[in-house]
């Protein structure tokens, strides 16, 4: 199974199966190949990777005219489980810690919303207490985002479009066909079925994102800062 695959070869030849005997194996590896070529369309149709990665994003400055506040954030890629780095023009931001266990609740808040630095959901990153300036390129975000386990649904709809694929094998580039009687059947051009993105639809990110995302590249196990809003 290659990195990105939103589903496995067992998954896709269980779906195809329709006796009691096991799919047969002398296809396994252009099921495989169509696994990752599906998955690929899945995600760029999505606008967004799905598999749990590092990544960097570079994001301009919002500026701000009334000095220090809270500056927001929407995360490229997500949902995002932690943060490692954020930095504002060469300026690292540190995470706000979460209040220690059996604080007083008002005393707890009043304490977490005064200190400055950074705090996080699975989408959105909160900037506080920190100028901002208006600059391109000058805030970037380290951090690990996507799904450990492909969702249910998500792996449910990459298994329908790679079996389509598959069944289509038998008649590339027909619209229709005469199976007798003086009937036709005809085929959907539609590159995907209205119930596969009816699947997707919920994952799929429409709203543009300003900057630039690229993967992090791979280094040893650190510690990873993590707060939490």
């Amino acid at each position: 199974m290659a990195f990105g695959d939103l589903t496995t070869l067992a998954d896709v030849k269980a779906w195809l199966q329709t006796g009691q005997n096991a799919f047969p194996a002398t296809d396994d590896a252009l099921l495989t190949r169509l696994i990752t070529a599906a998955s690929q369309l899945i995600q760029t149709w999505l606008n967004r990777p799905i598999a749990s990665q590092q990544w960097i994003e570079t994001r301009d400055g919002l500026g701000s005219a009334l000095g220090p506040g809270d500056v927001r954030y929407q995360f490229a890629a997500f949902p995002v489980s932690a943060v490692s780095r954020v930095v504002i023009g060469g300026v690292a931001i540190p995470p706000i810690p979460a209040p220690p266990l059996g604080q007083p609740g008002a005393a707890a808040v009043g304490t977490f919303g005064a200190q400055p630095g950074y705090l996080f959901t699975p989408t959105q990153l909160a900037i506080r207490g920190y100028a901002v300036p208006r600059k391109v390129g000058c805030v970037t975000l380290q951090y690990t985002a996507g799904y450990a386990v492909t969702p249910a649904d998500l792996a449910q709809a990459c298994i329908e479009l790679v079996a389509l694929r598959y069944r289509e094998r038998s008649r590339i580039g027909e619209v229709a066909r005469a199976i007798g009687g003086g009937q036709t059947v005809s085929y959907s051009q539609k590159d995907m079925s209205d119930s596969i993105k009816t699947l997707l639809q919920q994952y799929r990110r429409v709203a543009p994102i300003a900057g630039s995302l690229i993967p992090a590249p791979l280094q040893p196990d650190a510690p990873t800062l993590v707060g939490t809003a």
